[in-house]
């Protein structure tokens, strides 16, 4: 069974999961409530569907891992939608603290609803995923839950350090890769990642070795998700990415090429050091960037980290269709011919 037709018969599941933890919240007194979280979830207002919806990939990590292991992935949803209510939560305060008027194509729920509210809906993500970890009661130990709670809840810790710094570096011009880079990115990005696939191995059953190596490959491939995407942030097409691949520079993003490229008492660092780069000069910072080696340094970094994904995976021994299937994902996800 290949990782299309396993997706096939989980993210269904998945989908009625989140939907049965989140009518916690339907109720008369609260429908505009509701509605806020129906909505940014993608399954109600304009546009909803599966675009609105996202791709449920920390949802899917989870059920894979847990199948790796052996056991039935059915038990492990009300986890796999705690995991993407978490997600979800980040994301609409996110869009606040960013200012970003539009998520997947449509107003965001700050706009909406305005920014009061919007905090008081990120919130309500955040309850009912914990919510959605008591529901594992009956299916597991209760010392098993409790360690999936504990994850969970040092993982939004570092969720929110990710984004302090995320947030702070954008005041800051003396940052650096080693020291400032991937703190943020291991908090931001590879964090809720790694707690996926651990979690999904601790519901599988798997010993302590096995589910730290589920951690790590879930922290590498964050990690290189992560500096692909700021490769693609630069140099991406486009029309392939649905992104602009102006925006970075323009936007003043601290990606991991820029800060190699600021390391480098060279053009592209003296240009930065001017002010805002304007559209315009975008093609050819990026050219410059790409002559100061920094192109080629930033896709051997994501390869690399890419590698240790795929290594710390192997050292899992994820077992049968769903074990071939984290494979194929991670592949899938990395850009990498499965």
């Amino acid at each position: 069974m290949s990782l299309k037709e396993l997706s096939e018969s989980m993210l269904p599941a998945v989908e009625a999961e989140l939907q049965r933890v989140v009518a916690r919240l339907d109720a008369p007194y609260t429908q505009v409530y509701h509605e806020m979280l129906t909505y940014h979830m993608g399954w109600t207002g304009e546009g909803a569907g599966p675009e609105a919806q996202g791709k449920r990939i920390r949802p899917l990590l989870v059920l894979l891992a847990c199948a790796a292991c052996g056991a039935d992935w059915q038990s492990a949803l009300p986890a796999a939608a705690a995991v993407e209510l978490i997600h979800n939560f980040s994301l609409v305060h996110d869009d606040i603290q960013d200012n970003s008027d539009l998520r997947r194509g449509r107003p965001t729920v700050w706009k909406q609803w305005g920014m009061p509210q919007a905090i008081n809906a990120g919130d309500g993500l955040f309850v009912l995923a914990h919510l959605a970890v008591t529901d594992l009661e009956g299916k597991y130990p209760a010392e098993t839950i409790l360690k999936v709670a504990k994850t969970l809840d040092e993982t939004c810790l570092n969720l929110t350090r990710g984004q302090f710094l995320d947030i702070s570096f954008e005041n800051q011009s003396d940052l650096t890769v080693e020291e400032d880079y991937w703190p943020m990115v291991a908090g931001k990005t590879a964090a809720l990642l790694a707690a996926c696939c651990q979690i999904g191995a601790i519901l599988g059953g798997a010993d302590e070795a096995a589910q730290d190596s589920y951690r790590a490959f879930g922290q590498y491939l964050g990690l290189a998700f992560q500096v692909q995407d700021d490769y693609l942030g630069i140099w991406g097409d486009s029309v392939l990415t649905g992104k602009s691949a102006e925006s970075d520079l323009v936007t003043g993003k601290k990606s991991f090429p820029v800060l190699i490229g600021l390391s480098m008492d060279k053009p592209f660092a003296k240009r930065w050091a001017e002010g805002p780069v304007r559209p315009e000069e975008v093609p050819a910072l990026a050219g410059e960037l790409a002559a100061e080696g920094i192109k080629l340094l930033t896709q051997q970094t994501a390869d690399g980290m890419t590698d240790l994904a795929l290594t710390t995976l192997r050292t899992a021994d994820p077992q049968g269709e769903a074990g071939e299937a984290l494979f194929e994902l991670a592949q899938k996800l990395l850009g990498r011919p499965a």
